[in-house]
Order: C-alpha cells, then sequence, then structure tokens
C-alpha cells in the first residue's frame, strides 16, 4: 500500500473515532435540573369591606378564597367602597414541585381608634389550612395562591380601620 492511502484511511478512522466521541458525550451527559429557586410575591392584603353591627351582639363577618363575603350574628354589610377581596400571592415555580405552605391560624388586627379583631385565617383556593399543591407549568408561569378569612366583630369593637400583618411559610419539595 502507498503511504497516501495509509494516510487517507489513517484520518477517516481518526475522524470516525473523534465523531463517536462526540456523540456518546452527547448522549451520556446528565440532564440539566429545574431551576430549584421559589419566588413569592404577595400582590393582594385580605380585605374585609365596609360593615357595621347592627346591635352589641357581635358576630363574624368572612372573606372566601374566591371573594366572597358573608357574615354571622348582628354585623352587616355594607355596599360601599373599599371591596371585599381575598390575599394573593403569586407563586413563581418550576412544574412538577410540591409547595408545603404553613401560617400562622389566628392573628390580631388593631384598630385606629383603639380595641382589637381577632382573624382567622384560610381557607386557601388549595384546600383547608396548612395545605400542600404542586405546580404545573414551565418555570416562568405564576401559579396564584388565594386565601380568605374570618374576622370576629365583638359587640363592643370600637369604629374604625383596623390592621395587621401575618406570615406565610412556603416550603417546595
Amino acid at each position: 500500500m502507498s503511504a497516501g492511502i495509509i494516510y487517507k484511511k489513517f484520518r477517516k478512522g481518526v475522524l470516525s473515532i473523534l465523531f463517536l466521541t462526540l456523540c456518546a458525550s452527547v448522549t451520556f451527559a446528565q440532564p440539566v435540573l429545574p431551576q430549584r429557586t421559589i419566588t413569592i410575591n404577595p400582590s393582594q392584603g385580605i380585605h374585609f369591606g365596609t360593615f357595621c353591627l347592627t346591635s352589641g351582639a357581635g358576630g363574624t363577618v368572612s372573606v372566601g378564597w374566591d371573594g366572597s363575603r358573608s357574615t354571622t350574628g348582628s354585623v352587616a354589610l355594607l355596599s360601599i367602597a373599599p371591596t371585599a377581596h381575598p390575599a394573593i400571592f403569586e407563586i413563581k415555580l418550576c412544574e412538577g414541585r410540591t409547595v408545603n405552605i404553613d401560617f400562622q391560624d389566628q392573628i390580631t388586627l388593631t384598630g385606629s381608634n383603639g380595641g382589637s379583631l381577632t382573624l382567622n385565617l384560610g381557607p386557601t383556593e388549595k384546600g383547608v389550612n396548612h395545605s400542600t399543591f404542586f405546580t404545573n407549568s414551565d418555570c416562568n408561569f405564576v401559579t396564584p395562591l388565594r386565601m380568605g378569612g374570618t374576622l370576629t366583630v365583638p359587640g363592643t369593637a370600637i369604629p374604625g380601620e383596623y390592621s395587621g400583618t401575618f406570615s406565610i411559610t412556603f416550603n417546595q419539595e
């Protein structure tokens, strides 16, 4: 065999080995794992709207996760601004992840003119308190979480605006 033919066969063999090596490295590479970062944005606070007591008996006013509003006892709903709405949290997390939420069941709101009211948080649209849910879209999709609550209004409540804060812990798996 001539040196030219041997060189061509050698070059062809080396190129074939390089090509197979590149294919093998791509074929056997580990897949890229999705991001594990969870981002939460509280986009709307819970609001019970305007209401009043019709007698000294007291009662409750509730806002559902869907924005529905109801009362018990001597609490009367007024249809003047501001309107009632649930708390909304925007969750950004890759698909297929499990999110566990945990929060205080009860917090105290303080009034602008004194006094206090008790707020029982929940349920959320994902279920009862302290629930677990799954994200089911890509990593750039925002999953909303709506939360309602029930406000206990004693017959001795002082008129005014009541406010407070609460914390929710979001754990992803």
